[in-house]
């Protein structure tokens, strides 16, 4: 697994659904979804573009196993939490939804990730 190349392509992936949103919401008028369209650009494509070029920058950083670890932690969690977020924004769901109790996992998940991440920035950056 390339993560580098695999982190820039589902970025991008995120950019255009952000870019989108924006799009509607600039057409419509419906300005709902304005935090789930900043979390999609932020965490979906700036942070996995920074992680692509960090990856791709220190080859030693992508080799082991964590570098995947942190790629499919970070790319369902957000995944997920995105998702919960436009449901809950779009008001298909409510706060007190039984299905809210995955945000918290999602939440962990990137979080676990993104120290996955700083463990092996730390372990291999020199």
């Amino acid at each position: 697994m390339n993560v580098s190349r695999s982190f820039a392509i589902v970025g991008s992936l995120f950019l255009i659904l952000g870019i989108s949103i924006g799009i509607y919401m600039g057409g419509s008028g419906d300005h709902t979804l304005a935090p789930l369209h900043a979390h999609i650009n932020l965490l979906g494509f700036t942070l996995m573009m920074i992680f692509a070029l960090v990856y791709r920058a220190v080859p030693d950083m992508a080799a082991g196993m964590l570098a995947s670890l942190h790629f499919w932690l970070h790319s369902i969690g957000a995944a997920v939490m995105l998702f919960m977020l436009y449901l809950l924004f779009s008001g298909s769901i409510a706060e007190d939804s039984g299905l809210m109790i995955l945000m918290p996992l999602t939440e962990i998940a990137v979080l676990l990730g993104i120290l996955i991440f700083a463990w092996n920035l730390f372990q291999n950056f020199r």
